[in-house]
């Protein structure tokens, strides 16, 4: 996400912006320094590689979030971390097809929750959803431990998005999008690893960041634009620039996260042929959306 870099933890209004002064951008070393505390205070047990990849994404993307680091350099540490995590956890026992495959999604994860931490509330709210219904489905599994980890990202995200929702007094930053980007896609992966979910169930979740990310980078690059520019096109900043606001943007997002979230929980536990169904169903609901979006933008351009 490219930012102009003016004033320590100021994040001032540029092409992508929705918000019209500056505002503080430092909420999210809040929220991770409170999910950190949390974890020490119960003594649960992180894999050394989660407790790095946070580390190191925190300290290079706070470094953009006070001065612009080059995005190769930035995609450098985003790869190393999702490398060594995938390294540890499934070269041993899958395919590396497959660990090249997480590689990936790890480093999608991290900076498609960037990209869509631009809209008042958005961002938190998802994260105190997302990771609630983390933590919901490992209780149900009979992992407590496990779901004190998620629980306590949901409860962090819950406390900065009082600050956050609309109007916002402060934003997550470069610092609190990417590291909890990383802990969605790594923690999901965990899940599945633990058997606690199928691998679905954590794409199913955070759906409704991952479809309006990965699909405007996809519409993006069909048309030769450079993907790395700032820009407005996702969903949720057409919404909010449609006439809906931010206030009302964040909401349809929460109830679309929780319609995902809560399908998913309630399809994992049951049999393949209902879970094959639930995915197919979510993925024509968002085909659909999409298309009418679209083509509700086509034709105000033609109007205009």
């Amino acid at each position: 996400m490219i930012k102009r870099k003016a004033g320590w933890g100021l994040d001032h209004p540029n092409a992508r912006s929705l918000h019209t002064v500056p505002v503080p951008r430092t909420g999210g070393l809040g929220l991770l320094m409170g999910v950190i505390v949390t974890w020490l205070c119960f003594s649960t047990v992180i894999p050394p590689i989660i407790w790095a990849g946070i580390g190191l994404l925190m300290v290079i993307s706070l470094l953009d979030d006070i001065r612009h680091v080059p995005v190769w350099c930035r995609l450098l540490v985003h790869t190393f971390v999702a490398a060594a995590f995938s390294a540890v956890f499934l070269l041993t026992a899958y395919d590396w097809l497959i660990a090249l495959g997480i590689m990936a999604a790890v480093i999608w994860m991290c900076n498609l929750y960037n990209f869509m931490d631009g809209s008042d509330g958005l961002a938190g709210g998802m994260t105190v959803i997302g990771f609630g219904y983390y933590g919901l489905f490992a209780y149900l599994a009979g992992d407590s431990d496990f779901a004190v980890i998620n629980f306590s990202i949901a409860a962090a995200a819950l406390a900065f998005l009082f600050y956050n929702f609309h109007p916002a007094r402060i934003f997550m930053g470069d610092a609190g999008a990417i590291p909890l980007g990383f802990l969605a896609a790594t923690l999901g992966i965990l899940g599945w690893l633990n058997q606690l979910w199928s691998l679905w169930v954590p794409l199913l979740i955070f759906s409704p960041f991952i479809v309006d990310a990965t699909v405007t980078l996809i519409k993006r690059l069909l048309r030769g634009d450079k993907i790395w520019q700032a820009h407005r096109e996702h969903y949720y900043q057409r919404m909010v620039q449609s006439g809906l606001g931010h206030r009302n943007t964040a909401l349809l997002g929460y109830a679309l996260m929780l319609a995902t979230g809560g399908c998913a929980v309630w399809a994992g536990t049951q049999g393949l042929r209902v879970q094959g169904w639930t995915v197919t169903v979510w993925v024509s609901f968002y085909l659909l959306l999409m298309f009418i979006a679209d083509r509700n933008q086509k034709n105000q351009s033609n109007r205009g």
